[in-house]
């Protein structure tokens, strides 16, 4: 279970939280949460998405619930250095699509004192770690995994099954491209390709 800052620090400092899981976990929905609470105890916070994440909005980071919050689309991890010098807390959504860069520029403002929020998935759709997101979860002081349900099975889901022919390892998409499946699931799934 997640803590948050626990310790009365006399002097702030900075951590990285991840939270990750496969598509229609929520980890969008836990983001927007977390900066909600955030601007509600009047931190100064930004959101950061990458630019290609056209999804549903160009400006806004939404969930599946169709929650939003606004948020500033970026073409590169090093763009957020620039951009959140005054924040206290940043919250950064689709990190998987962004380069290696982005767990350098996460470590740079933890170390700088910033609260680091970051959603993404954890695994593509062939199964695999997803970019650069098992760099994030080590360098991490909190990670948390939340869990979508299967859609045929009903069990926790892990895995964001494609239902389309495409091998892009990006392709955007919802509910007609992806379903969330269970571990025994996907592998069925995989063995009819």
């Amino acid at each position: 279970m997640f803590l948050e800052n626990t310790i009365n620090h006399t002097k702030q400092s900075g951590w990285i939280e991840v939270i990750c899981g496969s598509m229609f976990s929520g980890k969008t929905e836990e983001l927007i949460r977390r900066i909600n609470r955030a601007k509600f105890a009047k931190q100064k916070v930004e959101i950061f998405k990458p630019a290609i994440d056209t999804r549903y909005d160009e400006e806004e980071v939404v969930s599946h619930n169709q929650n939003t919050i606004g948020a500033t689309p970026v073409e590169s991890a090093y763009n957020i250095l620039i951009l959140a010098t005054a924040c206290d807390v940043v919250g950064i959504d689709e990190a998987q699509f962004f380069d290696d860069g982005i767990v350098d520029v996460a470590n740079q403002l933890a170390n700088a004192g910033k609260r680091v929020i970051i959603a993404g998935l954890d695994m593509d759709f062939k199964g695999r770690p997803f970019g650069p997101m098992p760099y994030l979860m080590a360098t991490a002081e909190y990670v948390t995994k939340v869990h979508a349900i299967c859609s045929k099975t009903g069990n926790l889901a892990h895995y964001s099954h494609r239902k389309i022919k495409s091998d892009k390892l990006v392709e955007l998409g919802e509910k007609e491209e992806y379903e969330p499946l269970s571990r025994a699931a996907y592998w069925e799934e995989m063995k009819k390709i």
